[in-house]
């Protein structure tokens, strides 16, 4: 018989998780707590498959709702969970509809975080066919092969083709971080950018954007010349070789040499 708790705190998920509405959080709180009672958070042995279907629909949808709320810690731990019903009971449970949409997650979230070796990983272990038939796995696909080409115009365009409205967080996150890649290389090859060029170079749609993100790198704005003033690098002192002091102990070693032989 499916434990009534987790039954019941299932359905009230389902349907908070549905309209978006704020009591989702909450109502995680509580299922967690439920499966933590029915020993269903990390199930081990034997369970009713119809117990494990709810546990894994309830850490699914933590696995969502934290992208929404901007807590990747959360996902993270939400989503090592799930491995055990993904892996474990994958002969007890029917497949589920958002597994690959999560591992598609997954594998972008790593790409935010440089870890391309653990992408890479995680990708070896997935049956090769999805790799260009599944579009929830071919869109960070195609996201690592744009950001080794640096083609990041594509990433940029990618944001309006992600699969599911959560891929845009971690796109969101992907282009900060090129962004920043873009103004360093600005900075060590101008003294001074024209800001048309500069919002078009960083891939802002609003010029209030592009201020906010200037502003914390020490852009200084010219609205007179329309122009972004680089921060004034201090000139590196060439280092002084002590010439001569490098010769005077040349030629002593040479005269102590002369004398050993």
């Amino acid at each position: 018989m499916v434990h009534s708790a987790v039954k019941q705190i299932h359905g009230k998920l389902q349907r908070a998780f549905a309209s978006s509405s704020k009591d989702t959080t909450p109502l995680l709180a509580q299922a967690k707590l439920d499966l933590i009672q029915a020993g269903l958070l990390v199930p081990v042995g034997e369970h009713r498959e119809q117990d494990l279907s709810y546990a894994r629909d309830i850490l699914e949808i933590g696995a969502f709702w934290s992208i929404r709320v901007r807590d990747v810690p959360a996902f993270d731990r939400y989503f090592s969970q799930l491995q055990t019903f993904y892996t474990d009971y994958q002969g007890v449970l029917p497949p589920s509809p958002r597994q690959y949409p999560l591992q598609g997650l997954n594998l972008i979230r790593l790409l935010t975080q440089n870890r391309i070796s653990d992408f890479h990983t995680v990708l070896e272990s997935l049956p090769p066919e999805t790799l260009q038939e599944n579009p929830f796995i071919r869109h960070p696909v195609n996201l690592e092969r744009w950001l080794m080409e640096g083609s990041y115009s594509k990433v940029w365009n990618a944001r309006e083709e992600a699969p599911a409205a959560e891929y845009r967080f971690f796109v969101d996150s992907l282009m900060g971080t090129i962004r920043n890649e873009i103004a360093s290389c600005e900075e060590a090859a101008y003294n001074s950018l024209p800001m048309a060029d500069a919002q078009t170079l960083l891939f802002f749609n609003n010029q209030q954007d592009l201020m906010q993100f200037t502003q914390q790198r020490g852009w200084q704005p010219d609205l007179i010349r329309k122009v972004f003033t680089f921060p004034t690098k201090a000139d590196d002192k060439a280092a002084e070789i002590p010439s001569r002091k490098i010769i005077a102990q040349a030629l002593t070693c040479a005269k102590e040499l002369e004398q050993i032989v």
